[in-house]
This record gives C-alpha cells, sequence and structure tokens, in this order.
C-alpha cells in the first residue's frame, strides 16, 4: 500500500513527534503541499527528514496518523518607505500524532507536481498507545 511521503522534516521535529503526542506543523514546501492535496485525515503519512531528490528504498522515517489537515493561502503585506508591496504564501498545517517507526521500500512521485508516495515496510513492532 502507498503512503503519502511528507520529506525534509526537521530531525528535531521528528523527534518531538516520536514522543507521542500530537503535534500542529505548518509546512510551506512546495512538493509536501502538493502531496498533502491526495491525503485526507485518519490516513497514515510518512515523516523523513532526507529530502525529495535524495529519497531512496530504505530510507529511515516515521509513520504518522493524519488528525486535521487545513490547505490555505496566507497574505503577507510589507511596508516602508519606498514602497507597499503584498505576497502571498500558501501553507498547509496538519494535525498528527506518532505511530510508528518505519522504512521506505519502494518511492514513486519523481516528477515537478506528482505528489511523493512510498511502500513501507511493516513493521513487527507496534507502539502501545
Amino acid at each position: 500500500m502507498k503512503h503519502a511521503a511528507l520529506t525534509g522534516i526537521s530531525p528535531a521535529v521528528i523527534a518531538e513527534l516520536k514522543n507521542g503526542r500530537a503535534r500542529t506543523l505548518e509546512l510551506t514546501s512546495a512538493h509536501n503541499i502538493i502531496t498533502l492535496t491526495e491525503a485526507a485525515p485518519g490516513e497514515c503519512i510518512f515523516v523523513t527528514s532526507v529530502n525529495e531528490e535524495d529519497l531512496s528504498p530504505g530510507d529511515p522515517g516515521i509513520m504518522v496518523d493524519l488528525l486535521a489537515l487545513n490547505i490555505g493561502m496566507r497574505r503577507i503585506e510589507v511596508a516602508n518607505s519606498f514602497f507597499y508591496e503584498e505576497r502571498e504564501r500558501m501553507s498547509a498545517r496538519i494535525k498528527v500524532q506518532f505511530r510508528g517507526i518505519t522504512l521506505t521500500r519502494d518511492v514513486e512521485g519523481r516528477k515537478w507536481g506528482d505528489p511523493t508516495k512510498v511502500e513501507i515496510v511493516r513493521s513487527a513492532c507496534y507502539r502501545a498507545g
């Protein structure tokens, strides 16, 4: 079974998620937002600190349960004495909870604009929670 993969996540964030508490993350990288467009709350997602272009079979990561998902546009206004600038930034806010540690078995979605999906190695040991 293929799972959405969030890549390039900070090792500190992954360590925090391993504590077992649900956490809310804000993601701004385009490849992760594209991947989340095909995800829905209740699904299991693979999270790794490995960059998208380097992701390959055997890379470590964690599985998390996607509890909430919100993708939206945020307006940022910058003003100084010479000009007034308005920018928009797309971001995804997700609430996730740790499920277990795993490895990738297969990776797909290498073209720009395709969601990153991985097949994982099923763990023989699960976290009691």
